[in-house]
């Protein structure tokens, strides 16, 4: 998932502690914060309990193993009155989600690790387009051809056209590195990640497929015998 982000143009720093993330956020401003059920010093919980109270405002997005498996024990710091809705704790107290919990100490977002990657991306944008309040869009553009990474879409001469994700990323990589060579294993690479184990020809159906759709824009795409492809940017 980090991997995709980047490609798509965004700004990923990674950390394992707690105490190495909030100095992070202490150092520079970020727009979104991304945490796992574990933390290698501290729980997830424990660490979004402590976020919260120190930044109520920045977007938090958790990704988890287990989203709908329930706490087998309470976190550090935590009580059952802090996790459970309102109204719900006492003696009958019900079984409480990890994806349930992370919600009550505020985050914005549950995903999960098996959840599709395209999917857990759009709704990590839904999150930035929701909480972020000036975020220019971010657009390639080539002649005619207008990438927008903000709203994921693609224009053709002022056109909007419908694209798939993979067609999406591919477009992408070959904006990014106009009148460069790009083999199939090394699009392979970029749009389909480093344990895709199908046939390298499935770049030549994609991109087959991405010309049909690009019309006279297609010219810009170049097919590089035994090798894989080039854009060039032409007039």
């Amino acid at each position: 998932m980090l991997e995709m982000l980047s490609r798509q143009g965004y700004s990923v720093a990674t950390a394992h502690r707690a105490r190495e993330v909030m100095g992070m956020l202490a150092e520079k401003s970020f727009d979104l914060v991304m945490i796992g059920q574990n933390l290698s010093d501290e729980e997830g919980l424990t660490f979004l309990k402590n976020l919260r109270t120190k930044n109520k405002n920045i977007p938090v997005i958790a990704v988890l193993e287990s989203p709908d498996a329930c706490l087998d024990h309470m976190p550090s710091g935590l009580t059952a009155e802090t996790l459970v809705p309102h109204g719900h704790a006492g003696r009958d107290t019900p079984k409480i989600s990890y994806k349930l919990a992370f919600f009550q100490l505020g985050a914005d977002e549950c995903l999960a690790y098996s959840q599709d990657l395209h999917e857990s991306v759009a709704r990590i944008r839904a999150v930035m387009r929701r909480t972020v309040n000036t975020q220019a869009d971010e657009v390639l553009k080539l002649n005619e051809v207008e990438l927008n990474m903000s709203s994921y879409t693609v224009k053709i001469g002022g056109k909007e056209i419908t694209v798939t994700a993979k067609e999406f990323d591919l477009l992408y990589v070959f904006l990014s590195s106009p009148n460069r060579v790009l083999s199939r294993p090394y699009l392979i690479e970029r749009v389909w990640g480093y344990n895709y184990f199908g046939s390298p020809r499935t770049v030549d159906v994609h991109v087959r497929r991405l010309r049909s759709k690009m019309g006279k824009a297609a010219r810009y795409v170049h097919t590089v015998p035994c090798v894989g492809y080039k854009l060039v940017p032409g007039k």
